[in-house]
């Protein structure tokens, strides 16, 4: 008598879908990790953040929130429903207040959002940078930021972006180093130097 062989380690991750997953299964597989993300039907897994990530959303947070108007919340880490097969969870989302239904609520239609934020880590840059905007003008949602640390002072930049209704792609209307001041979706003045980041 033989006994089986057995391996040191087996993956309890469910196999796919041959179409891919849908936002549904999003929400329903059990003991996904923390913030994982559904773009075009595969399940994307985030990296542990840095400071800098963290540190930023943050930042951003807390300057979209001292100047929001009662009809928009400020979010962050919340899935966005953008379409059967893609549900991003964007660093930071502006969504109208009607949207925010109860503590219970798990994902945000894009209809609902009016700016999507991403803040660039190195495991998600072409991510941030090409298939999410794409993405969330194709959704129509309205205004897109990018943002990233340059230079060897490691200086947040911010890219703003707006959505052209004729091309339906996002046109850059603002570069930002030291001050983030925009009129859009609501006047927004957030300093977004390096020093206000260190002193978070």
């Amino acid at each position: 008598m033989t006994a089986e062989p057995t391996t040191a380690h087996s993956s309890r991750w469910p196999v796919p879908p041959q179409d891919g997953y849908t936002v549904d299964d999003l929400f329903t597989l059990p003991d996904l990790p923390p913030h994982t993300e559904l773009i075009d039907g595969s399940l994307v897994f985030v990296s542990p953040q840095r400071d800098f990530h963290s540190t930023m959303i943050d930042l951003l947070v807390t300057g979209l929130r001292s100047t929001a108007p009662p009809e928009v919340k400020v979010r962050r880490e919340m899935t966005v429903v953008l379409d059967r097969r893609n549900g991003p969870e964007p660093d930071v989302s502006v969504v109208r207040t009607e949207a925010v239904t109860g503590p219970d609520v798990t994902r945000y239609q894009a209809a609902d959002v009016l700016l999507a934020v991403e803040v660039v880590s190195p495991d998600s840059e072409a991510r941030d940078r090409e298939a999410k905007p794409h993405k969330y003008a194709t959704a129509g949602i309205p205004h897109f930021w990018l943002v990233e640390m340059t230079g060897t002072d490691q200086h947040p930049v911010v890219r703003v972006y707006e959505l052209d209704p004729v091309t339906k792609a996002y046109a850059l209307t603002g570069i930002h180093h030291d001050r983030l001041k925009t009129g859009v979706p609501f006047p927004v003045d957030i300093d977004v130097s390096a020093e206000a980041l260190k002193a978070l």
